[in-house]
């Protein structure tokens, strides 16, 4: 599954040149009998199996410099561009990313190592593997010398910006008789600015109301 869509693009280029760099740890090479299990049944009863703390935290244990520990889970705290930037800033950016599957894992293992949980959003996924691609993703591209358009590039962007991104247009001008605002072919950058903000506002406010609360804070 890794590097998956991690190994193009941006992401994948800045992998190449050692910007970051990962290793993946097999968490079913820990498994304690023949059969590679990794999970049980829960205790007190319900549905669904739950990933085994002597198996999770052998797999952890074999890790040298793990940093931060990480798991994606529906009940951890929402991740956003803010976090990202922060993840990406830490003075020793050293992540270990605990992929869940199932119904779960042992909270011994959360409270053991004192994971820190993230969701990448309300939704249930079959595992975190690709929230984990998520977060490297988001969190990889606002490094330094990553996004060609440097850093300008970046904090243009939806949630960056305190809101949601404005329209983009490009060549040609007029497209199947749908023409490009006349304001962004005026060449007056301050009336380029003042659209813009205009209609980042409005987008935000029709969509992403909460966003504007969050600002107000």
């Amino acid at each position: 599954m890794f590097p998956g869509t991690l190994g193009a693009g941006v992401v994948g280029r800045a992998l190449e040149r050692g910007i970051w760099s990962y290793s993946t740890v097999n968490i079913r090479d820990f498994a304690l009998n023949n059969y590679g299990s990794v999970d049980d049944e829960q205790f007190g009863g319900g549905a669904g199996m739950v990933m085994r703390p002597d198996v999770l935290g052998g797999a952890i244990d074999s890790i040298k410099n793990r940093g931060k520990i990480i798991y994606f889970s529906p009940r951890g705290a929402q991740f956003n561009q803010k976090m990202a930037r922060e993840f990406a800033n830490s003075p020793d950016a050293t992540y270990t990313l605990l992929c869940g599957r199932y119904e779960g894992i042992d909270q011994r293992i959360i409270d053991e190592y004192d994971i820190t949980e993230l969701s990448i959003g309300d939704y249930i996924l079959s595992g975190g593997e690709i929230a984990t691609q998520v977060f490297i993703d988001s969190t990889v591209r606002v490094m330094d010398n990553v996004l060609g358009g440097g850093q300008e590039s970046a904090e243009n962007e939806s949630f960056e910006i305190g809101g949601l991104e404005w329209p983009l247009y490009t060549r040609p001008s007029v497209w199947r008789g749908r023409n490009v605002p006349e304001v962004l072919l005026s060449g007056h950058h301050g009336n380029i600015e003042r659209w813009r903000k205009q209609q980042s506002d409005e987008i935000t406010k029709q969509r992403r109301p909460d966003l504007i609360k969050e600002n107000d804070k």
